[in-house]
């Protein structure tokens, strides 16, 4: 995630949120993105040392699942591929260094399994996130693993701001990660591939990234501009990654969080109002061609900033960004800064309204379909109050993650409600699904009294249950009271939301 120093503007003011338009009250909404990315690179969010047994990884990724849910998530952004390396059994990359300390260290099981399982019996959704370019958080390349494709391949290599990358101009670099993205699709359960905003480094003052040489070789006819070049090779890998996708498995969704400017208005007139690093210049970030193309299904811009700051200024780019993405086949979910509430230098982020008054202006934005925040770890210490106001009123009430029609767009086949009766630990309901392959969960919708009403109000959603295997499904609703009276009904759902018609209803008076 790329931290907003890069905005080359000093000076801060006290945003104005008082001139914009911010509902009071945000309304339940039943359809929106809530995710938080859990990073692993350098042992961000999970695991939290290098030191933990097999039990306590498992043990402590099982504890962020429980307490994302407990907020209102109903996705979670794991780093799977932190630098060229693996989080799970793999052909073509060693073992991070990040689950027990030494690369290529195999950590006694297969965490992206056991990570997919556990989500998924929760309802979350996984997206895998892969740094596709960084090679090393460091410069020493005799430090990899013997086996490590940058050892086997040092002409694709350039060391670059203390880090190592891989060089997006190298075609077999390209067809290495490529490679190594489908490898994880073709295996894994997963729900999306997500890329974050590294792509070419971000630029380092007196530094030149050397790849003049590739340049001459694959790019000089043909780009007499070595930036057009430079873009042309991550459209290339973003593209051809996409159809990869697409082919192997339509249902995969492919997103990107970028740099939250692509460029500014003073460059370009189709630009944001903004005067900061330019992601289309400075990292070769051409998210304009991927949205236009179709080859993302989402984008989640960095929108890094406070309401009114002055290089970039929150509520522009809410704008800029949902005017890009409208009409077009491409979700727009905003990438929110967690890790900034209370801690950053603006005055702004002292205030507890600055984030809840984000996440409601995003309600104003229909191409707003949600948000990322990065990252769990900054949303779990509740820093003003934040993780509270989340699960107690942001998002005290579930939702579904949006659908994408031009992915799939045929609901499956409505359940049938079966039974209902008391149980100790509350109202239990069965229910047999009629849906051999399409169904993935279900929606449990609850009504006072004997009336069904409408299940567009997310305030009667009353949870989502993961499908399990045979042809009858169960839920326990722990919260019903004694002496009410009560209508359940379900939807069942496919893996792309898609939810079917509701079921016959059953009412039950609780004793």
């Amino acid at each position: 995630m790329m931290i907003s120093f890069m905005l080359m503007m000093p000076g801060m003011i006290q945003a104005q949120t008082n001139d914009l338009q911010t509902p009071q009250e945000a309304a339940p909404v039943k359809r929106q993105l809530r995710a938080v990315w859990i990073a692993s690179v350098v042992n961000i969010d999970w695991p939290s040392k290098i030191v933990l047994t097999k039990e306590q990884q498992q043990t402590e990724f099982i504890n962020i699942l429980d307490k994302s849910k407990a907020m209102g998530m109903n996705a979670v952004i794991v780093q799977i591929r932190p630098t060229a390396d693996a989080f799970y059994r793999s052909n073509i990359n060693p073992w991070s260094k990040y689950l027990t300390g030494k690369q290529g260290q195999d950590p006694g099981y297969d965490p992206l399994a056991f990570m997919l399982e556990e989500a998924h019996k929760r309802n979350l959704e996984f997206h895998a996130w892969f740094n596709p370019y960084r090679v090393s958080m460091d410069t020493r390349i005799e430090d990899l693993v013997p086996n490590h494709p940058a050892r086997l391949h040092p002409d694709w290599v350039i060391p670059y701001g203390g880090k190592l990358y891989y060089n997006p101009g190298i075609p077999e670099a390209k067809e290495h990660i490529i490679e190594s993205v489908m490898e994880v699709v073709k295996n894994y359960d997963i729900d999306a591939v997500h890329f974050d905003d590294y792509f070419y480094p971000y630029p380092v003052s007196g530094q030149e990234f050397a790849d003049e040489a590739a340049y001459q070789k694959y790019g000089a006819a043909l780009f007499p501009d070595k930036a057009d070049w430079r873009r042309h090779n991550v459209n290339t890998l973003v593209g051809e990654l996409s159809a990869a996708i697409k082919q192997e498995k339509p249902y995969v969704k492919f997103g990107i969080s970028p740099f939250g400017i692509w460029r500014n208005k003073s460059t370009d007139p189709t630009g944001s109002e903004t005067n900061g690093l330019q992601s289309y210049d400075a990292v070769y970030a051409d998210t304009r061609t991927w949205i236009r193309e179709g080859w993302i299904d989402y984008v989640t811009p960095q929108i890094y900033w406070n309401f009114g700051y002055p290089p970039a200024a929150y509520e522009k780019l809410v704008s800029w960004w949902s005017n890009e993405v409208k009409g077009r086949n491409t979700h727009l979910y905003v990438g929110q800064a967690a890790y900034k509430i209370d801690t950053s230098t603006p005055p702004e982020w002292k205030n507890p309204e600055e984030m809840p008054n984000q996440l409601k202006y995003n309600l104003l934005f229909p191409e707003v379909k949600g948000s990322i925040f990065f990252s769990f770890k900054d949303l779990n210490r509740n820093p003003l109050g934040i993780k509270d106001r989340l699960a107690n009123d942001l998002y005290k009430y579930p939702a579904l993650v949006p659908t994408m029609p031009w992915l799939d767009s045929q609901p499956p086949k409505k359940p049938k409600l079966k039974a209902a009766h008391r149980s100790r630990e509350g109202v239990k309901i069965y229910w047999r699904d009629h849906n051999r392959n399409d169904s993935a969960y279900f929606v449990v919708y609850r009504f006072e009294g004997n009336k069904v009403l409408d299940i567009g109000d997310s305030k009667y959603l009353l949870a989502t249950v993961r499908k399990t295997n045979g042809v009858f499904q169960s839920f326990t609703d722990k919260t019903a009271e004694p002496g009410k009276k009560y209508t359940y009904v379900i939807t069942a759902a496919d893996r792309l939301h898609n939810e079917s018609a509701i079921s016959n209803q059953i009412t039950l008076k609780v004793k």
